[in-house]
C-alpha cells in the first residue's frame, strides 16, 4: 500500500511538472508544448491504472 502511494504521488508531481511545462512553452514553442502535453497524458493513463488497481 505505501509503495503505491509513493508511486502515485511522484507520479501526480511528474504529471503536473509536465503540464507547468507544456503551458510555459505554449508561448514559443507550440511543437514543444504538444510533445510535452502528450507525455503528461501518459503519465494520466499510468495514474489511472494506479486507481484501478487499488481499488
Amino acid at each position: 500500500m505505501f509503495g503505491l502511494k509513493s508511486k502515485r504521488q511522484k507520479l501526480e508531481a511528474r504529471y503536473q511538472k509536465l503540464l507547468q511545462e507544456a503551458y510555459d512553452l505554449s508561448h514559443s514553442d507550440r511543437l514543444k508544448s504538444d510533445l510535452k502535453t502528450a507525455e503528461a497524458d501518459e503519465i494520466r493513463k499510468q495514474l489511472d491504472e494506479l486507481d484501478l488497481a487499488a481499488g
